[in-house]
């Protein structure tokens, strides 16, 4: 197998805020502290929908990687890019496309459900019909095999996943391909490579999910096998040949629980939203000035926190002592809405003191940023190319 390695991006679409932080970015500095990650800006993808209005990219670039930055990304733990400086996401997005049947992308849930949301533009596009095929090359192009999405994500990895499967059954036959892995098979040693193609024929046989498992397992931790040998193995297993790509695995995140200042989701398009590296005055008017409980007309009408969209922050920012002296408060009339936001509105500044910290030194010298960019996407380069230099030769594009 290959090495583990997580792949995430985002679109470049405007600054981002609070629900990003604890929807996305989060997730994203405590994953980097156990995997190698990568994390890209999908510029690309953005150009998918708003191809019309590519203003919005070129501006939003570099003001997003800063709050990556400033939300405790760190360049020296993951590997910072942007997809269009690895063409090869682009070189594979072709070749694959070469053997994608077209019904596969009109199945992906996504696309009519964009082509809904955003009917006042024309998605009628060879590009938005091919957007999940370009993400799978995304995946595919680094062999990661771990990608943390949400729950409404996963019918794009499984897409990505039938691909893989259908590539490595059409071009991972190399010639001699069966010789070479029962020689293959020998390397195990006797007693292994028994076990070994028991499991593989209880499989190949039965379908049992548990002895594929046991037999990648095998395979994984024998150490004298190079790695072409292992690849001949993993392929051998399902009956394939030589894996080429590898199938990429769920890392399921929770969905952000961060509403808006309405209570609705937070988002740009609702006008509610608390931006990463706001001024501390703005963000104390905006949460000062929230939507209560409509019942709460007078200071001395008792209130529901369920109702009010600033028991939602509390259960973010607060702790447990804070909740309970917010629901007796609020129920009883003690304690005024002004006085019940205090508590949000110092936890949240406190939060962004530190981002606006991390982010300082990128805001005073931009050329900082694009350096880590230029770093990452060179080390983004070299780890797509080894995967293109496979496909390439798998597909007979390879005239050495």
């Amino acid at each position: 197998m290959y090495a583990q390695r997580v792949l995430s991006g985002m679109r470049p679409t405007g600054r981002l805020h609070l629900g990003h932080y604890h929807g996305v970015l989060k997730n994203w500095v405590k994953l980097q502290e156990e995997y190698p990650c990568l994390f890209f800006v999908a510029d690309w993808h953005a150009l998918t929908t708003a191809y019309d209005n590519p203003q919005v990219i070129e501006e939003s670039v570099w003001d997003m990687l800063i709050d990556w930055l400033a939300a405790g990304v760190d360049p020296a733990k993951a590997t910072l890019f942007i997809q269009s400086r690895v063409p090869q996401h682009a070189e594979l997005h072709l070749l694959m496309s070469m053997m994608t049947p077209l019904g596969w992308l009109e199945r992906v849930p996504t696309y009519k459900d964009q082509q809904e949301k955003l009917s006042h533009k024309d998605l009628t596009t060879y590009g938005f019909l091919g957007y999940p095929l370009l993400m799978s090359a995304d995946i595919l192009i680094y062999r990661a095999d771990k990608v943390p999405v949400g729950e409404d994500q996963i019918p794009h990895v499984e897409f990505t996943r039938e691909l893989v499967r259908r590539f490595n059954h059409m071009y991972g036959r190399e010639p001699g391909y069966e010789d070479k892995a029962q020689a293959a098979v020998k390397k195990l040693g006797g007693k292994r490579a028994r076990q070994y193609l028991d499991l593989r024929t209880r499989f190949q046989q039965d379908g049992d999910e548990a002895a594929l498992a046991q037999a990648r397992a095998l395979v994984g931790e024998a150490g004298s096998l190079s790695l072409d040998d292992r690849e001949r193995l993993y392929g051998y297993l399902e009956g394939g040949g030589k894996m080429i790509l590898v199938e990429p695995g769920v890392l399921l995140t929770e969905a952000s629980r961060m509403p808006g200042l309405d209570g609705q989701k937070m988002s740009k398009s609702y006008d509610n939203t608390i931006f990463l590296r706001e001024d501390p005055d703005s963000v104390t008017k905006k949460i000062r000035t929230m939507q209560t409980d409509p019942a709460r007309v007078r200071r001395t009408d008792p209130g529901d926190p369920e109702k009010c969209p600033v028991w939602q922050f509390h259960l973010i920012y607060s702790d447990g002592g804070t909740r309970e002296w917010v629901q007796q408060g609020c129920r009883s009339a003690g304690i005024g809405c002004i006085e019940c936001k205090q508590p949000v509105i110092d936890a949240v500044l406190k939060e962004q003191a530190e981002m606006h910290e991390r982010a300082r030194p990128y805001e005073e010298d931009p050329a900082l940023v694009r350096r880590i960019i230029a770093e990452g996407s060179e080390r983004a380069r070299a780890l797509a190319e080894e995967t293109m230099q496979d496909v390439r030769a798998a597909m007979g594009l390879s005239y050495g």
